[in-house]
């Protein structure tokens, strides 16, 4: 997740919200990796339940379930050019994004996370002290 997070950093996470609501987009979710249950990843939240996720180049287009179509504006991401895909999602599947997308490893590799693998949210950076913050990453 360069350059939101780096290794060694250390965070809270939020596993109460969840409970009450869905994730949103743009928010920093912890969730088992849906390959290999016993790993924790951390990515962002692009596409939610329902919508479709295309990306082209360096643009990620999101087409909501009522059709509106958003051009994502990015500027915590390190642009990088994919290769063209599109993917719909179930009724209870997430598409997550590193920041770092020239190396990371997310969604447009392994698909969909499902809902009941994520975990929380990245609530507090603690350390190091310099980067104390709430909702680290946090992006609208």
């Amino acid at each position: 997740m360069d350059p939101t997070f780096h290794q060694g950093e250390y965070l809270i996470i939020d596993e109460l919200t969840y409970l009450l609501r869905s994730p949103e987009r743009g928010e920093v979710v912890v969730f088992r990796y849906p390959k290999d249950p016993s790993k924790f990843f951390i990515k962002r939240v692009i596409g939610l339940p329902g919508e479709t996720v295309s990306i082209a180049g360096t643009a990620v287009t999101v087409t909501k379930v009522n059709g509106e179509t958003k051009v994502l504006t990015e500027p915590y991401a390190q642009e990088f050019a994919t290769k063209p895909m599109s993917q719909t999602l179930g009724p209870e599947e997430y598409f997550v994004l590193g920041d770092n997308r020239p190396v990371s490893l997310d969604s447009r590799i392994w698909g969909a996370v499902p809902a009941n693998l994520i975990k929380g949210r990245a609530l507090f950076r603690l350390l190091p002290p310099s980067k104390l913050s709430f909702l680290p990453g946090q992006s609208n």
